[in-house]
């Protein structure tokens, strides 16, 4: 299987404080890293260090495309509580191309795997966000299959995080080739994401690939595998923003 990944939807800039490049580094590193097309997605306002709730506003005022790159407005938001909760308004949530959203313990704590559970289907039910970040987080253990089966039903895609392989969530490579192979089973789709805290690790999914093609999982399913596949299934959310981007 060959996977071409032309997008990365998972990236920090320094807004978030414990990151350390800027949009304009992102722009310039993405042609050599092969990426047509990024998603901002600055930690969403009740992280401790997370950016004002304007920054996200304010993502208006970006181009659609840089130096023939395309540039996406997102945010990676919080999962609140158990009934599906995120820490972005509809108003804001509403200006934004594409809404990622994951546990972070100084919003969620790890609780039991029934808890976990249950916070993470009803956010996948709620219809509020498309890709739901590093999953396999051995520090939020859920039932996999359930949740897979989820997020087949809803069409909501479930992240590969190269990232968590290498510096912040060791120990999960188990659970996330669970959820690859189950992804495959149930025709559940799957994001690759670098989770980028600089421009030198924009478009890494070295160790992501690595897993994904130890299952076999069809490119056609991974949402940002071609820039063409990402517009087409923002589109299945009511996002049909494709013409704004001039490739």
């Amino acid at each position: 299987m060959t996977y071409r990944l032309e997008v990365d939807l998972h990236t920090h800039t320094l807004a978030s404080d414990h990151a350390y490049s800027t949009i304009h580094d992102y722009v310039r590193q993405a042609p050599k890293q092969g990426i047509r097309l990024f998603a901002n997605t600055d930690h969403g306002p009740d992280m401790e260090d997370a950016p004002h709730v304007w920054h996200f506003v304010n993502s208006l005022t970006f181009p659609r495309m840089a130096d023939g790159v395309g540039i996406l407005r997102g945010i990676e938001s919080n999962i609140k509580d158990l009934d599906g909760n995120i820490d972005i308004e509809e108003s804001v949530r509403s200006t934004l191309d594409i809404i990622l959203t994951g546990f972070h313990p100084p919003v969620f704590a790890p609780r039991d795997i029934d808890a976990n559970t249950l916070a993470m289907k009803n956010v996948i039910k709620s219809g509020k966000v498309h890709v739901v970040t590093h999953p396999g987080n051995v520090r939020f253990p859920i039932h996999i299959e359930e949740i897979v089966k989820t997020a087949a039903q809803e069409n909501v895609a479930l992240e590969i995080n190269n990232s968590s392989f290498l510096f912040s969530r060791k120990g999960c490579y188990s659970n996330c080739l669970k959820i690859a192979q189950l992804a495959k089973k149930y025709d559940a789709p799957l994001s690759i994401g670098s989770d980028a805290h600089n421009a030198w690790d924009l478009g890494r999914f070295d160790k992501a690939i690595e897993l994904i093609t130890e299952v076999d999982y069809p490119a056609e399913r991974i949402i940002n595998n071609t820039v063409e596949s990402l517009f087409a299934y923002l589109a299945t959310k009511g996002i049909d923003i494709a013409d704004e981007f001039d490739f």
